[in-house]
């Protein structure tokens, strides 16, 4: 099972044949395109309609076609590559001006601060994701409770600032992940994402 939001390259030989089980999509021309397009898919969670052996992977659609979530699921063979989100300071040049500044800072608080979501998407893709109203959707992985901590402060600081609304995970050596503002929250349960679902977990055993 692949990690939440690793990138998969697939073969455009085997495209033809995965999309000939999902004619609807099949006929949609950026669909057909995708792979042979060097455009990656997503890692998704698994679903009970997702067939035993096959690989379930994500493809968002950017909002010009609809905005649409589209599910896959793919033999392990058709696979080519995985990759982690791209490093928010390579997606730096196609974000708005207006969050140029933000950027800059989280690039100068964390430089492994990855990056998922519409800028990811428009940088991975060449195709307009972004709009007025997108988040900037950040990831961090951190191996402490007391490096989160430090970290939810700095973000706190920079978010209370920032023109654009920060989308952030914090994700554990375990690839537990929780949103940083319920991180920065005093509750003492926390509900955290991980390949296999949601749970809520005491906050003691984020990092545990």
């Amino acid at each position: 099972m692949l990690e939440r939001h690793r990138l998969v390259y697939l073969d455009p030989a085997r495209w033809g044949k995965i999309l000939a089980t999902y004619p609807t999509l099949q006929a949609m021309p950026i669909v057909a395109d995708w792979v042979a397009a060097r455009r990656p898919l997503i890692a998704r969670r698994p679903v009970c309609d997702d067939a035993a052996g096959l690989v379930p992977l994500g493809l968002p659609l950017p909002p010009s076609v609809g905005k649409q979530r589209l599910a896959f699921a793919v033999p392990p063979e058709a696979i080519l590559s995985d990759v982690p989100p791209p490093l928010l300071a390579d997606t730096v040049r196609g974000a708005p001006i207006a969050w140029q500044e933000t950027i800059a800072a989280f690039i100068a608080l964390d430089p492994e601060t990855r990056c998922f979501g519409s800028l990811a998407w428009a940088h991975l893709t060449g195709l307009p994701y972004l709009s007025e109203t997108s988040d900037l959707d950040l990831v961090w992985h951190v191996s402490t409770a007391d490096a989160a901590a430090r970290l939810v402060a700095a973000l706190a600081r920079i978010d209370a600032g920032a023109p654009v609304r920060l989308d952030g995970e914090i994700v554990t050596p375990t690839g537990l992940a929780v949103q940083w503002r319920e991180f920065a929250s005093d509750a003492p349960e926390m509900l955290v994402k991980a390949a296999d679902g949601n749970r809520m977990i005491a906050r003691t055993e984020m990092f545990a």
